[in-house]
């Protein structure tokens, strides 16, 4: 059976739905939370509780799951999980395992975006001007490299939290020292933007497949409604992204465009919010999975499907009675 373990689940019901429908029953979906009343959890075959992320015990408990539920693949749902996911993965792979992450330098560049511009920039990859530092930026002011209004953002954030933009040098003192976060600082970027959905084989470590798209409209976190487009151009781009990491399955990358040149914003190296629209479009991440989970390595399908296709998301619920829940312990507010 391919079963495959889903963690930190969360919300993310319909994912699990378009798993089911690929996989005709050739394997189990298992999911695991932090919380009993994660939706996610009673879309799966099996479901389970486990530690906070950042417990001692988790990925003994992540192990014990995967042999008893005989987990032939796993991939987290959640930013900080990831390169945990990705520091586990040789393991995994010795167990049969096959882990749909980053190798562990490259998801640590993932989250660490000031690293991962100086990665990008050495290996002469076009992505935004970034500074670690108020002295950086001020240098970078002098040289005539950056102006205000610039964009400030945590070097490690996720879901939009914390962002915003600095329009003078007394606000960018201020947001930059008021403790928060610790911040990276860029060029403002204001000439469009897109996103796509990429699954990197996890034999060839080469993009087999790419879905991308333009936002429509957007609520905290993502895009809520996305219209795709096609173009070689950043197809292309996408393949010298990856080439100068070591990627492995799903990953959402967002992008800028300037001066008819993509940038390369930064890298989710995991299943976005929005795949459903490149799933509904006819973009198969779970077949190319299933066909790494045996060994086969996936042929390019880069660039199959329409243009022009429109995906809106809507607020859907999960009812169910308390005796239901694998556990009665959690908060209320």
């Amino acid at each position: 059976m391919d079963n495959i373990l889903f963690c930190s689940v969360g919300r993310r019901c319909a994912l699990l739905n378009d798993f089911r429908k690929s996989m005709h029953g050739c394997g189990k979906l298992i999911a695991t939370d932090l919380s009993p009343v994660a939706p996610g959890l009673f879309f799966a075959d099996q479901a389970f509780l486990v530690p906070r992320i950042d417990d001692p015990s988790y990925f003994e408990k992540i192990f014990d799951i995967c042999d008893k539920s005989k987990v032939k693949a796993i991939t987290t749902l959640i930013d900080p999980e990831i390169e945990i996911l990705a520091n586990h993965r040789e393991e995994l792979l010795t167990r049969g395992i096959l882990s749909l992450c980053p190798a562990p330098w490259t998801a640590h560049l993932c989250f660490n975006k000031y690293e991962m511009f100086k990665h990008l920039s050495d290996k002469g990859v076009r992505t935004v001007l970034t500074y670690n530092s108020l002295e950086s930026l001020k240098k970078g002011i002098e040289r005539g490299e950056v102006n205000f209004p610039v964009f400030m953002k945590p070097v490690s954030g996720s879901g939009s939290v914390g962002i915003g933009k600095v329009n003078n040098w007394q606000e960018a003192e201020e947001k930059f020292n008021d403790g928060k976060y610790k911040y990276i600082i860029q060029e403002l970027m204001t000439c469009g933007d897109c996103d796509a959905d990429v699954y990197v084989d996890c034999i060839s470590h080469k993009p087999v497949a790419i879905f991308s798209k333009k936002k429509i409209e957007s609520r905290i976190g993502g895009a809520s409604k996305t219209i795709s487009f096609k173009d070689p151009k950043l197809f292309q781009f996408i393949e010298e992204v990856c080439a100068v990491l070591e990627l492995n399955g799903p990953c959402d990358m967002d992008f800028f465009i300037k001066d008819g040149e993509y940038y390369l914003s930064e890298i989710n190296p995991r299943f976005g919010g929005a795949y459903l629209h490149a799933y509904g479009a006819g973009v198969d991440f779970v077949n190319l999975i299933l066909n790494n989970m045996h060994g086969i390595e996936n042929k390019s399908v880069i660039g199959q499907y329409d243009e022009d296709v429109i995906m809106m998301m809507y607020d859907d619920v999960v009812i169910t009675r308390k005796s239901e829940l694998l556990s009665d312990e959690f908060p209320l507010l």
